[in-house]
């Protein structure tokens, strides 16, 4: 199977290649796949391959400029337990772009990368918080 096979690959367009390594990597469990830094790398957690362009980088100097902006995707990692996900980047000194926002599928936060790139975090309905009480957790 190749790369290419392997994984889902998103972009995202960064201003500080090794920066957004670091924060990956330290923070939401990616490993580091390759590096071309300062120009590219791409840190990958389980199927998903996430492409880190720098402005170097020839997917960058081909976005259109009034296109290369943060933003506007972000990519979706589920959690078991969203509220100690949060207490953990917290500790880890990270803000987050949002409050917690709950809807019938689960509930969900905001966070920002170096780049201003967003990274939701979300908890599917149905799974106990660890905010909520045992008799919460079964409703």
């Amino acid at each position: 199977m190749t790369t290419h096979d392997e994984y889902v690959s998103v972009r995202y367009l960064v201003d500080d290649v090794q920066a957004a390594i670091d924060f990956y990597t330290a923070h939401l469990g990616f490993t580091l796949h390759s590096s071309a830094v300062p120009a590219f790398a791409d840190v990958v957690r389980g199927r998903l391959r996430l492409l880190l362009s720098g402005a170097a980088s020839s997917g960058a100097r081909v976005t259109p400029k009034e296109l290369a902006v943060a933003g506007g995707n972000r990519i979706h990692l589920t959690y078991d337990d969203l509220d100690a996900e949060i207490a953990r980047l917290r500790s880890a000194g990270l803000s987050f772009s949002s409050e917690v926002v709950a809807g019938p599928g689960g509930r969900q936060i905001l966070l920002a990368d170096p780049a201003g790139n967003l990274i939701e975090l979300f908890q599917p309905a149905g799974r106990p918080t660890s905010s909520a009480s045992p008799d919460q957790a079964r409703r």
